[in-house]
């Protein structure tokens, strides 16, 4: 009678267990439903506005084969089947492309639910709205920029050209798609090629490249008295005798504040497709380890290391920055309240990307003499004093290093991104080189060989 009783209560008590394990399994299918719609409405906004900024042209059949394809799974397998919305504004408020701007993408996903919306405002891109999410009563739009695109400087005939070529050839990874090659010695470019739905004035998302971006914005705060890496970066409020406390802006750009994260990377859906917001998201992850002594890349720590110069931005945003690099085809771009997403969520050409590498080659100043980092910047970005990364690669502040590759200079480094960004910096050969892809999940680029390989071509 007793094992009778036990077993009614145990299947009793089993039940709602399984009841429960189907409605999980439901909600996270229509989870990833709304942040497939959401990774769908910002690329096709993304994409194709700030291509038309910069007086370019993108159409949606091919940000579809080129953005939304090869994505993480199971999005991969959604996003092609949501229909979606691309609105625009009235034709007296036009692009340097002509066309109407961009207003906004809607995405459906749910009958019970609005679409997913990414809003277009031309000086910041395009914001993707939280789930279940409207439009603002307002955004800023401006006429398209007025910086004009030289043509394209093909490689020249000989050993350079074929490894750039090879690039596009799938040499240097396995179902790897290479968008754009360039390579620049000495502040001259030696040559550039793009793939056939891309060009000089079609930007890409930078996707982790931006994390470099975030250590330069960092670098110019320090330069401008307004913030030093090695001071506390405000984790910890007043409580001194907590870990967190102790957690400096050096460890966060070093991926070492000992915050938990939940995969690696910190892969943040949430903020990048989901629409939550960089506060929501990124600021109260838990102390695991004592700060300064494990590496654990995550998206997290840059994003809190920037937020230590956020009230700096009203003077001093990453536009700025941008301008005074002629970085005139770059955009970062905020969550819907605001924020930057400089750990991802930049917009750029391969162009541009290699003004960024010039900096570093000019040891931070202008070709006026202009200081933009402090004086050592280049040293700290790319030196490993941190806890490093158990990969081929190490791992300074913000910027990785290919200091253990073989033929590629010891003082090599780079800022690296996902679907195959890539900014190459070689102090001691004077070169930057730049690679952008759109490889899919799987696929990798092989970075260090392709280093190599241009520059063997270019040693005398």
């Amino acid at each position: 009678m007793i094992r009778h009783v036990l077993a009614a209560a145990a299947l009793l008590a089993a039940t709602p267990a399984a009841a429960q394990s189907t409605t999980q399994e439901a909600l996270e299918a229509r989870y990833d439903r709304a942040l497939a719609a959401g990774y769908k409405a910002l690329f096709l906004c993304s994409a194709i506005a700030n291509a038309e900024r910069n007086g370019a042209a993108r159409t949606p059949a091919r940000v579809e084969a080129w953005e939304l394809t090869g994505i993480q799974a199971p999005l991969d397998q959604i996003a092609p089947e949501l229909s979606y919305e691309i609105h625009r504004r009235p034709a007296s408020r036009a692009t340097a492309a002509g066309s109407n701007e961009v207003s906004h993408v809607s995405v459906a996903w749910a009958e019970s639910m609005p679409p997913r919306i990414a809003i277009h405002d031309s000086r910041m891109g395009c914001q993707l709205a939280p789930i279940g999410g409207g439009l603002p009563p307002f955004v800023t739009t401006r006429s398209g920029q007025n910086h004009p695109v030289a043509a394209v400087t093909p490689f020249a005939k000989g050993a350079l050209q074929t490894v750039g070529e090879g690039a596009f050839a799938q040499n240097y990874g396995e179902g790897t798609r290479t968008t754009a090659v360039l390579v620049q010695r000495g502040g001259t470019l030696l040559g550039e090629a793009y793939a056939p739905d891309f060009g000089p004035a079609v930007p890409q998302r930078t996707w982790s490249v931006a994390k470099s971006i975030a250590a330069t914005l960092l670098g110019a705060a320090q330069a401008r008295g307004e913030v030093q890496v090695d001071t506390r970066a405000g984790l910890g409020g007043r409580m001194q005798d907590h870990t967190r406390y102790g957690i400096t802006i050096d460890h966060l750009l070093r991926m070492a504040s000992g915050r938990y994260s939940d995969t690696p990377g910190n892969r943040t859906d949430p903020l990048y497709f989901g629409g939550s917001s960089v506060g929501e998201t990124a600021t109260s992850w838990p102390v695991v380890h004592p700060p300064g002594s494990v590496y654990r890349y995550a998206n997290n720590d840059t994003l809190m290391a920037v937020r230590a110069i956020k009230p700096g931005f009203d003077e001093h945003p990453p536009a700025a920055l941008f301008e005074k690099l002629g970085m005139h085809h770059t955009v970062a771009e905020t969550d819907w309240q605001g924020e930057y997403i400089l750990s991802s969520q930049v917009w750029s050409t391969a162009r541009d990307l290699a003004k960024l590498g010039q900096l570093y080659l000019d040891d931070g100043m202008l070709a006026d003499g202009t200081r933009i980092l402090p004086e050592g910047w280049v040293d700290y970005v790319s030196a490993p004093t941190g806890p490093q990364p158990d990969s081929p690669f190490g791992y300074g502040a913000g910027f990785w290093l290919l200091n253990t590759s073989d033929g590629v200079p010891a003082d090599t480094f780079a800022a690296m991104g996902n679907r195959g960004q890539f900014i190459v910096i070689v102090p001691s050969m004077n070169v930057v080189i730049v690679r952008r892809g759109e490889d899919p999940t799987g696929s990798r680029f092989d970075i260090a060989a392709f280093t190599r390989d241009v520059l063997e071509t270019l040693e005398d």
